[in-house]
């Protein structure tokens, strides 16, 4: 990804064993201010264990430290994916354990997935990546830069 300005960033997102290569934008429509929850559109391919397919995403989130103690950020919204032709609601719960290490429980609109990343030095993030696709768990790393 590409951050073109600082409310929106574009990019590729490869996925070598489908293999499948789909644009992914991401754009900060509201930012989050005092009570308001930011407001964030974007583009990836379709949700994870499908072949092929491009979802169209709007999400809240709110960042509640302030008001909770806790280092947690819920999202909320509505995604369309063309894999299967449906709006599905999706959501999920980001807690920063550290400066560095982080974890989020997201709901695709089908099934409940966790990562866990750690963030290195120099814009790098290294993940680790628990998919349910149906009962069925899988594993997998992740890594991306920021350039």
């Amino acid at each position: 990804m590409y951050q073109f300005t600082p409310t929106f960033s574009a990019g590729l997102e490869i996925n070598p064993l489908a293999p499948d290569i789909r644009p992914i934008a991401n754009w900060l429509a509201i930012s989050e201010e005092g009570n308001r929850p930011a407001l964030i559109f974007g583009t990836s391919s379709d949700r994870i264990g499908t072949p092929h397919g491009q979802a169209f995403y709007g999400t809240f989130s709110k960042d509640l430290e302030r008001w909770t103690g806790l280092p947690i950020a819920p999202y909320v919204g509505a995604s369309f994916g063309t894999f299967d032709d449906e709006l599905v609601g999706i959501g999920g719960l980001r807690i920063a354990w550290s400066d560095r290490i982080s974890t989020t429980n997201l709901w695709d609109g089908h099934n409940l997935h966790h990562t866990v990343e750690y963030g290195l030095d120099g814009g790098q993030l290294l993940g680790l990546v628990i998919a349910n696709l149906d009962e069925h768990y899988n594993v997998g790393v992740s890594y991306s830069i920021r350039f």
